[in-house]
């Protein structure tokens, strides 16, 4: 009997020591897999805005109401355009700097008249002949990052244009998640970070600014760790393993780190799982051999075959269980498996679909910009390029869209008149437009119509319906598209077409329902735009008009702010 008891105390140890070693390691592995994983993300979006902002310089280096401005020295228009360039675009700052570095034009009032003669961004900008990247530590310890690049005109140096980016937006995103994260410039200093005492650090220097731990602390640290791998660090008194990367900018790179306690609490649970079996193990096989040794006569003797029929009769349950979890588990692999297959389409399928119309778009602007340069016109060739960045702007905002569908939220929400949108999309039609002869009416109010929507959402909409009606007109004679805006408990917008109308109303509405010929729409257009009008609280509906036609209407809710002003 003890022989029996040692032994499963021996097997017990052995079993927990073994699944700790498995289990930390794999535990420890999906930890920092996430952790790289979350770290590339942040990496790409740091890249993204910095290339979003790079070629804002050399469009306004190019803006003639600049370079007349400093040429004449009469700067009262100037901060008024740069706010505006400012709203169109969504940098953080801009300032129009003349030759000898005082501030002329700002986004920022209280800038202009200052003098920035020995600024990163202006020394570096006056030596170069391109946009140049500068960061900027301030005495209080603020980090500025700019985009600079000097203004010529007849060869010789007139101003300097200076785009302020806005990279400590993303410090603020990442104070909500668990990880603590920083970025090192070249030199190795932080100029980014979760924790603002880090910054002009080191990150060796960064981890030593905590307080230094008692004895006992690190006595507790050692006794909680024994069983995991040595922690690359200890953050606020926690373990944490680091993630190191490059960023492909000037030498930059990333560090995260992961604190180990989720890695702690699965290994624990689970050992928790395994001691549990082995204390029942344990504890029936005590009783069982207990039981054997009380018992010396044949009734004995038969209760023990029917406890050895028993636990053959609990391995064969086992076994069967255990082959039901395996199975159970290759269903859910290959489920998951599905899922992940689905939704990658269904991305593909939506991107593909809204971003046709954007690069038709661009490449009527490209061809159309090259015939001006052959012919000498680059004031006009450079409208062309200016509507092409609003394109890729445009573009960048529908990848963003769908990846936000699933989440909810009106962060992006603003109070505008209606027609602006109504405006925006017909201007977004001009390629499609210019290709065929379509009447097009417009019946709007004088007066604004103002609602509470997402701008570039809303536009996509309208672009969607404008272009279905369109192409349901291709094999009229005298094709015709009315527009009509009206307010009152709603702003409705109709949008009818003297087309084919429509053949199935029910199924209009349903992804990848289409009725146009393989390789001319997949059917996502009206989903989507569906989804975006129920999202934004309105409602879009369809029908065939009592003359022919197919009519849409788009119902949005009028701003209650604008309705009680106006009460």
């Amino acid at each position: 009997m003890r022989l029996v008891l040692a032994g499963i105390v021996l097997l017990a140890l052995v079993t927990i020591y073994l699944s700790n070693q498995y289990l930390t390691a794999r535990f420890t592995e999906s930890t920092r897999n996430r952790a790289e994983l979350r770290q590339t993300l942040y990496s790409g979006n740091i890249i993204t805005e910095l290339q979003r902002n790079s070629i804002v310089p050399l469009l306004l280096g190019r803006d003639q109401t600049f370079i007349t401005a400093l040429n004449t020295g009469d700067h009262t228009a100037t901060s008024a355009r740069l706010i505006e360039y400012r709203d169109d675009i969504g940098a953080a700052s801009f300032l129009l700097l003349d030759k000898d570095g005082r501030a002329v034009g700002a986004t920022e009032r209280n800038l202009i008249g200052t003098l920035h003669p020995n600024a990163a961004y202006t020394v570096e900008a006056l030596r170069a002949n391109d946009t140049v990247f500068t960061v900027e530590r301030q005495e209080n310890g603020v980090i500025l990052f700019a985009y600079s690049r000097k203004i010529t005109f007849d060869n010789r140096t007139i101003g300097i244009i200076v785009v302020m980016v806005d990279l400590h937006k993303f410090e603020r995103g990442w104070q909500g998640i668990s990880d603590a994260v920083l970025i090192t410039d070249s030199e190795g200093q932080v100029i980014l970070a979760t924790e603002p005492r880090w910054r002009n650090r080191t990150v060796d220097e960064a981890l030593q600014t905590e307080s230094v731990p008692s004895a006992i602390q690190r006595a507790l640290r050692a006794t909680s760790d024994w069983s995991f791998p040595p922690p690359d660090a200890y953050i606020e008194g926690q373990a944490v393993m680091r993630s190191d990367a490059r960023i492909p900018f000037q030498g930059w790179r990333i560090t995260t780190f992961t604190a180990f306690s989720s890695v702690r609490d699965q290994v624990n649970g689970a050992l928790a799982l395994v001691i549990m079996g082995f204390a029942m193990l344990l504890a029936g096989t005590f009783w069982i051999l207990t039981r054997r040794a009380q018992v010396q006569s044949t009734a004995a003797l038969a209760e023990s075959a029917e406890l050895r029929q028993l636990n053959r009769r609990l391995r064969q349950e086992i076994a069967e269980r255990e082959k039901a979890e395996k199975s159970l588990q290759v269903a859910e692999q290959s489920l998951e498996q599905s899922s992940k297959l689905a939704a990658l389409g269904e991305m593909s399928a939506s991107v593909s679909h809204e971003l046709n119309q954007p690069l038709a778009a661009m490449k009527t602007y490209l061809a159309g910009a090259k015939l001006l340069l052959q012919r000498a016109r680059p004031d006009e060739a450079l409208s062309s390029f200016k509507r092409i960045d609003d394109l890729i702007n445009r573009m960048g905002s529908i990848t963003r869209q769908l990846k936000s569908y699933a989440r909810k939220g009106d962060e992006a929400f603003e109070t505008y008149d209606i027609r602006e949108s109504v405006s925006a999309a017909l201007s977004m039609m001009e390629p499609q437009l210019k290709q065929r002869e379509v009447t097009i009416t417009r019946s709007l109010p004088t007066d604004p119509v103002m609602v509470r929507a997402d701008r570039l959402r809303l536009e996509q909409v309208f672009v969607n319906l404008f272009r279905n009606a369109i192409e349901a007109t291709a094999h009229v004679d005298d094709p015709r598209l009315d527009l009509i805006l009206s307010d009152g408990e709603t702003a409705t917008l109709m949008v009818r077409d003297n087309g084919h109308g429509i053949d199935h109303l029910d199924s209009l509405f349903e992804p990848f329902y289409t009725t146009k010929a393989p390789g001319d729409g997949i059917g996502l257009g009206l989903a989507i735009s569906s989804g975006i009008v129920n999202d934004l609280g309105g409602r879009l509906t369809a029908r065939n008009g009592t003359t022919g036609g197919a009519v849409f209407e788009v119902r949005l809710p009028i701003d209650g702010a604008e309705a009680v002003a106006a009460e």
